[in-house]
């Protein structure tokens, strides 16, 4: 007896032993809904990242919007858009690490004037005296009494330019010459890039940059450098 009375209690309840269709169905709204305002305001935030070309927190965002909320209306309104901002993000990256290859001097010189400097290592070090390998520095320098003037630097050797010589000069894959000159002094390891105004035009349209020279103790040697990331604006008066 006591049985039958527990079933018959049960059945007049709609939570012992079944679910509510119509209570399910609201919650699983409801976290749909939920899902989607989330994906909404991750959208949000990658479309600011986009706006600011910030391509690398923008492809972050996409790519965890993808991840996080891959069936929601968001995350297919941004799919389409992913190859292009990782090609960007990749392209940013790249152009950063080319910009900290370089480095910018701003000295005092004199009562008012300053010199400016824009310099850059090799990207491999060249063996410039037949006892190792060491950097090679590009330099260009704007001094308020010395002038323009674009010159390179050794560690180590010393250049076979006293007389002058013709330095080839190949910028992403193009042959030039230009004259070179070694200033008469053992104070630095220095040689002149004569044609200064050349080579700042070739420096700072295009990549890959080389320049083959004379040294004294192992004959020519070839000095590449990156420099993509070049900003001319950081030597107005070469421009």
């Amino acid at each position: 007896m006591k049985l039958l009375l527990a079933l018959a209690l049960c059945l007049l309840l709609p939570a012992c032993g079944r679910e509510d269709p119509q209570a399910a169905a609201r919650a699983a709204a409801a976290q749909a809904a939920a899902q989607e305002q989330a994906a909404a305001a991750m959208e949000r935030q990658f479309e600011d990242a986009v706006a600011a070309q910030n391509w690398r927190l923008a492809k972050g965002y996409g790519e965890v919007l993808q991840m996080d909320h891959p069936t929601s209306a968001a995350a297919a309104r941004v799919k389409p858009r992913l190859d292009e901002v990782r090609a960007n993000a990749e392209a940013q990256v790249q152009q950063q690490r080319l910009a900290a290859l370089w480095t910018y001097g701003d000295e005092p010189v004199g009562k008012n004037g300053h010199q400016l400097s824009a310099s850059i290592y090799s990207q491999e070090p060249v063996d410039t005296d037949g006892g190792g390998a060491h950097p090679v520095r590009l330099i260009f320098r704007d001094h308020p009494d010395w002038g323009r003037s674009a010159y390179l630097v050794l560690e180590a050797g010393d250049f076979d330019c006293y007389a002058g010589c013709k330095l080839k000069v190949v910028l992403d894959g193009k042959a030039h010459v230009l004259p070179g000159s070694r200033p008469k002094t053992d104070q630095a390891i220095a040689m002149f890039i004569d044609d200064r105004k050349a080579l700042w035009t070739l420096a700072k349209s295009g990549q890959r940059l080389s320049i083959e020279f004379p040294t004294k103790a192992v004959g020519r040697k070839t000095a590449e450098f990156e420099v993509g990331g070049l900003v001319p604006t950081r030597l107005p008066g070469w421009n």
